[in-house]
């Protein structure tokens, strides 16, 4: 694949405008929220979509306040940004972030961004996951039993959120920022090998080049497109074989499905009675391995009887005097 600004650039702007329906440079407002910590792969991003679109970006730099370096970095963004003209915002936490320190970083990043987009009146909000990205997630994801939706690793599109560099690896971004003479800044969580991503990461540096990000990133498209078939599948299948009643729960129907179709539509009866239940891939195979021999199991806050037919309903109020 070509390394230069001039061959990356029009192959990100046609990217982008797929992702967003139309051409991105024809906008003369900010659309196009970039998401822009200061390190290799979002300046990339940075670099490419000012090139490609500058009327149509805006971009937010989100400190945790987990280091005390992201505040500078922050500022460094937002200089980057001046320079060029572009709208830039600083987004904070307003309660400290606890706990998995990685994943509530995660869901406080997304949603500072989605509250910052909604103010913006962005229509998407872009991130910098590249291919070596989705080579590592594809390698964790292996490591957990991930089934056929999680090996979907990174999508390049969820919702409002668009990721336009899934087609490109580290190296050329790296590459990028070189040749606009940016510099970028370094995250020492990067090499934190507490973290699962840094040992994948530093395992593939070692590992014989048989795994080719390019080349991988092929395979998960291929994987996402068997995901989308069997939604899709499953949604044609849900109104024959799910049952809701305001007064008597749910039923599911698994008679003569394949064992993968059968897993989908219990999660969907189980949303049918709890909208925001998400159970993972070792609770929905236990739920399947007892309602098959007709027992009973709870999943989440739902009672869940096997049978010929499977019944999903809440599960009795616990005595605290029992």
């Amino acid at each position: 694949m070509a390394g230069s600004f001039r061959d990356i650039l029009p192959m990100f702007a046609h990217d982008l405008g797929r992702l967003t329906g139309g051409d991105p440079a024809m906008l003369d407002l900010p659309q196009i929220g970039l998401a822009v910590s200061g390190g290799p792969d979002s300046l990339a991003l940075l670099l490419l979509a000012h090139a490609a679109c500058p009327k149509a970006i805006s971009v937010a730099t989100v400190d945790h306040r987990l280091r005390p370096e992201a505040a500078d970095e922050a500022v460094f963004v937002a200089q980057l940004c001046a320079e060029r003209g572009i709208p830039h915002s600083i987004l904070t936490p307003d309660n400290p972030i606890t706990g998995n320190l990685q994943s509530a970083a995660r869901e406080a990043r997304y949603r500072l961004l989605n509250n910052w987009a909604d103010r913006q009146g962005l229509h998407w909000i872009a991130t910098a996951h590249h291919a070596d990205d989705q080579l590592e997630t594809l390698l964790m994801r292996i490591a957990r039993g991930s089934g056929i939706a999680g090996l979907s690793a990174i999508r390049e599109s969820n919702g409002r959120i668009i990721r336009p560099l899934l087609g490109f690896t580290k190296a050329q971004l790296i590459a990028v920022c070189q040749e606009q003479s940016v510099t970028p800044c370094e995250d020492p969580s990067n090499a934190n090998v507490d973290f699962d991503r840094v040992q994948v990461r530093n395992w593939l540096k070692s590992a014989p080049p048989l795994l080719n990000a390019a080349r991988v990133s092929r395979t998960v498209m291929a994987v996402q497109e068997a995901h989308e078939a069997l939604e899709w599948m499953a949604a044609r299948l849900q109104p024959e074989r799910i049952a809701v009643s305001d007064n008597r729960g749910t039923t599911l129907d698994p008679a003569g499905l394949p064992p993968e179709l059968v897993r989908r539509l219990l999660i969907r009866a189980l949303q049918s009675q709890d909208a925001h239940i998400a159970p993972r891939g070792e609770t929905v195979d236990r739920a399947l391995e007892t309602l098959a021999t007709g027992g009973k199991l709870t999943v989440g806050d739902l009672l869940c009887t096997g049978g010929t037919l499977w019944h999903i309903e809440p599960a009795p109020l616990r005595s605290e005097n029992r």
